[in-house]
């Protein structure tokens, strides 16, 4: 049976987006999501969480986004795991993005840039490469 790996947030970005380009020219954007909910005791837990957009939704999140924004992003979990100076070996989770939707007011023209984005996301690799 085939697993699923699908995460759904809303919060608000911790600093603006730092739009990037990988080796083939694909522009990536990369930038931190806060989550958090209440207990029933009153006490607020805040979560963050890393985010990576692709191709065009990264360089609109990188145009239109900014630190305390509100989004709803859509998209699947990835560690990676890598050795720090020391030798040490370290791992870091990150939501790889497919779907983005700005949840504060924005103007008409730019949310009619955002009509085509939402049904053609822009992710590297396929579902369909996984091998099992």
């Amino acid at each position: 049976m085939a697993g699923l790996n699908k995460v759904i947030i809303i919060g608000r970005l911790g600093q603006d987006p730092e739009l990037r380009t990988t080796a083939t020219g694909m522009p990536v954007a990369n930038f931190s999501v806060a989550t958090s909910e209440k207990s029933k005791d009153g006490k607020e837990t805040v979560e963050w969480h890393r985010c990576l957009l692709f191709g065009k939704q990264a360089e609109l999140a990188s145009k239109y986004l900014s630190k305390g924004k509100q989004v709803y992003l859509e998209g699947k979990i990835q560690t990676k795991t890598y050795q720090d100076k020391q030798g040490n070996a370290k791992s870091s989770t990150e939501i790889l993005c497919h779907q983005m939707v700005f949840l504060d007011s924005l103007q008409k023209e730019t949310q009619d840039a955002f009509k085509d984005m939402i049904k053609t996301p822009d992710v590297p690799g396929s579902y369909d490469d996984i091998p099992f």
